[in-house]
């Protein structure tokens, strides 16, 4: 029976525990997708008959954060190889990219079943780093979404045959939908099943000469139209059902789209937190891409759209991380004891904010010219803006830190003007206090820590004295060092 968290917890505080470390990795030698098993020491797995090469010299170092921008961010890793005699030079010809790689801690003495994995990730590919030693660089299995959501063009001989063809996440406004029948005057909106077909208009008119077929994702016009059609729609149906919250949407694309040896499968994502972070954030979106887009830029997109972030656990679960304080969870407590002598600093100081203005709303099809005549004032209006906006500012912080009145616009994928402004006014809230990342060295106990986890730091310096609860913005694992060094937002 494989080691609990609290049974594992204690083997890496012990001062006698002897760290090995294991790693399973594929390459491609010739033509054949071999796997090669390579560890820090030698050790045989008694019950598959298989042996480790002792290859491990050290470096097994990962490092990941949370972008407080919105930005995806990958966490990414090494590990050093013996190379002293040019025994591992034909390494250099092997195809490594993307290639599953696997990394077990645990004890010389254990048997297999018993290592911890610490981490899940691919391949970015090996490296020189000096006359002896080589280097696998990891990467997250983010990386493995790091490609194009969708290649899929309409074909046939028309005018938009290298289209492609689009995808509707939510409810996106006044979309462009592709012409894909100009004899029939078909348009198709979604790339699959839908649930809406809210309005279509003629040159910002709404019409109701058209037909619908939801299953396709499809409209076709009963009469010619006078000039550019768009509509707004409700689009995919994960598992038949519609949805328009972040959460299910981004656990819908990353199992639905780009290549299918890249997607992610359920055992991929971490649901416990993904339900959590579903009944935490319903708002409601909209995005539409009718063109080559990044799939895991996509998802970013759409978390930021809540101040989240997608992040993979270090054993390769997808979790949704909303950048917030107090924290969600219970936090872990720990004292100058858990950390290395000295290490504790400030390592950053966010700058306050005094607003935050956020785009939402988008119409993707701004029409400021052409419009049908008749439209009302108001509308001709919404329909020749890209995005509405809401802003929140707080007037006292704006004086006493000196701040300019207007923030820098944001845009989200955000569609309700209600849940645009609560979200504003929660950015605002967050930024309105000085904050700090407190950084330091901790002991092997703390290494299963993850992003987005709640700490409370007691210490005697920067004002700790009285505890500090914040959440883990970044982290730097060594395993071989047993060390986790570890950024604290609070």
């Amino acid at each position: 029976m494989a080691l609990t968290d609290a049974q594992f917890i204690a083997w890496l505080k012990r001062p006698d525990s002897i760290r090995t470390v294991l790693v399973e990795v594929v390459a491609r030698i010739v033509s054949t997708e071999t796997t090669l098993y390579l560890s820090s020491r030698n050790y045989v797995d008694g019950v598959a008959g298989r042996a480790y090469s002792a290859a491990i010299s050290g470096g097994l170092n990962t490092s990941e954060a949370l972008n407080l921008d919105g930005n995806p961010s990958i966490s990414y890793g090494d590990i050093e190889l013996h190379n002293e005699s040019g025994e591992r030079d034909a390494w250099l010809d092997y195809v490594w990219s993307n290639r599953a790689a696997s990394v077990y801690v645990g004890d010389p003495t254990w048997p297999r079943a018993d290592f911890r994995l610490v981490f899940a990730g691919v391949v970015d590919d090996i490296s020189v780093r000096s006359s002896t030693r080589l280097a696998l660089r990891l990467r997250d299995k983010l990386e493995r979404l790091n490609v194009t959501l969708s290649e899929t063009v309409l074909g046939g001989t028309s005018a938009n045959k290298d289209r492609v063809l689009p995808l509707a996440f939510g409810e996106p406004f006044n979309v462009e939908p592709l012409l894909i029948d100009p004899t029939a005057l078909t348009y198709r909106f979604h790339n699959g099943a839908a649930e809406r077909l809210v309005e279509v208009r003629d040159n910002g008119a709404p019409i109701t000469t058209y037909t619908t077929n939801l299953t396709a994702g499809t409209f076709t016009l009963t009469a010619a139209p006078v000039g550019q059609i768009t509509a707004t729609v409700q689009g995919a149906k994960p598992s038949g059902t519609y949805r328009s919250d972040v959460g299910r949407l981004v656990q819908h694309i990353v199992q639905t789209y780009g290549p299918s040896t890249t997607r992610l499968s359920s055992g991929d994502l971490d649901a416990t937190q993904l339900a959590a972070f579903v009944t935490a954030c319903p708002q409601q979106v909209g995005k539409y891409v009718n063109d080559r887009v990044n799939l895991l830029a996509l998802c970013q997109e759409l978390a930021a759209s809540v101040g989240a972030s997608v992040v993979m656990t270090s054993t390769g679960l997808l979790r949704l991380v909303r950048v917030a304080l107090p924290a969600s969870g219970t936090p872990v407590a720990v004292t100058a004891a858990d950390m290395e002598k000295s290490t504790l600093v400030i390592a950053s100081r966010p700058a306050v904010k005094a607003s935050a203005k956020l785009g939402y709303a988008r119409n993707h099809t701004p029409q400021s010219s052409g419009l049908a005549s008749g439209l009302p004032a108001s509308s001709a209006a919404l329909l020749g803006q890209e995005w509405q906006t809401v802003t929140s500012a707080n007037s006292t912080v704006a004086s006493n830190y000196k701040l300019d009145a207007l923030a820098v616009q944001q845009d989200t994928a955000l569609i309700s003007q209600s849940e645009a402004t609560t979200e504003a006014t929660r950015r605002r809230d967050l930024w309105a206090t000085q904050r700090a990342i407190y950084k330091a060295a901790y002991y092997p106990h703390l290494l299963l820590t993850e992003l987005g986890d709640a700490i409370t730091m007691t210490h005697s310096r920067y004002g700790l004295s009285g505890g500090k609860t914040g959440m883990v913005v970044s982290l730097e694992r060594d395993w071989l060092k047993g060390r986790a060094t570890i950024g604290v937002l609070a």
